[in-house]
């Protein structure tokens, strides 16, 4: 029997072949498209930076604040020092909010906004007097928090003056200052708006000896700062029911009384 031939023990030594390489020229036209993109990535990200930071087109020009009362914006804008003609997306808001509620202390918040494309925007939120405490000529404004911020010629219309009239001793290092207008800043919160706005006075005499002097020269023991709203409710009660009377008492709200019909 003849063997093979040749011809074809070379067919079946020749090794097979993979798939073909990619010819030189697409490989080039690939890392040419690469290096375009790439190139198009750096230019963009580098006009967005000089747009951002060294173009004229978004710079800071003005100032504009919202939620003054008392305040003027004039203050407010000297006050938070921004850095007009600086870019605005340079501008530190987090340093002029500080910067307002230490130069500030009427300030009680201050949200500060960028308003694109020129503009940095100030809403501020005023803190209000619950109880003024006489200083000499003056007085000076506590809130609702207890916090002493600000000193007027002239006590504001419809607050209450603060008076403490406290003696000294033990209870006087238990229960400091400040701690009682804390107490009084509580009473002051629970007495019902009808009464708040005839109240003339909240004078303290311990933590649990608080008065109030009313117009007419009404008074109303009021007690501690415990049970605040029972003592409102009992107190709008009591006026209703004898309404000639010139003294209330609501320091024990369960068992109220009046006086000096």
């Amino acid at each position: 029997m003849a063997g093979p031939t040749t011809a074809e023990r070379g067919e079946r030594q020749k090794p097979e072949s993979g798939p073909p390489r990619p010819p030189l020229v697409g490989r080039i036209r690939r890392f040419r498209r690469l290096i375009i993109l790439l190139s198009a990535v750096v230019l963009a990200g580098a006009a967005t930076v000089w747009t951002l930071y060294g173009s004229p087109w978004l710079r800071t020009e003005g100032v504009q604040v919202s939620g003054v009362r008392v305040l003027t914006a004039a203050q407010v804008r000297e006050a938070a020092g921004v850095p007009v003609g600086s870019p605005l997306v340079s501008v530190d808001t987090d340093a002029i909010e500080a910067r307002l509620l230490r130069e500030l202390p009427r300030i009680d918040s201050v949200e500060v906004v960028r308003s694109w494309p020129h503009g940095i925007g100030l809403e501020v939120t005023e803190r209000t007097p619950v109880l003024i405490v006489g200083k000499g000529a003056k007085f000076v404004e506590v809130d609702a928090e207890g916090v002493r911020f600000a000193t007027v010629p002239e006590a504001p219309k419809g607050v209450p003056v603060l008076e403490l009239a406290v003696s000294k001793g033990a209870a006087a290092r238990r229960f400091p200052a400040d701690r009682l207008v804390r107490e009084a800043v509580r009473i002051a919160g629970d007495i019902p708006g009808e009464v708040a706005r005839d109240t003339r006075t909240v004078k303290v005499r311990s933590y649990d000896a608080v008065s109030l002097e009313l117009g007419g020269g009404r008074t109303v023991e009021w007690g501690s700062a415990e049970r605040g709203r029972a003592k409102a409710r009992t107190l709008l009660a009591l006026m209703k029911a004898d309404p000639g009377a010139r003294h209330f008492d609501v320091s024990a709200p369960t068992a109220p009384a009046s006086s000096g019909s």
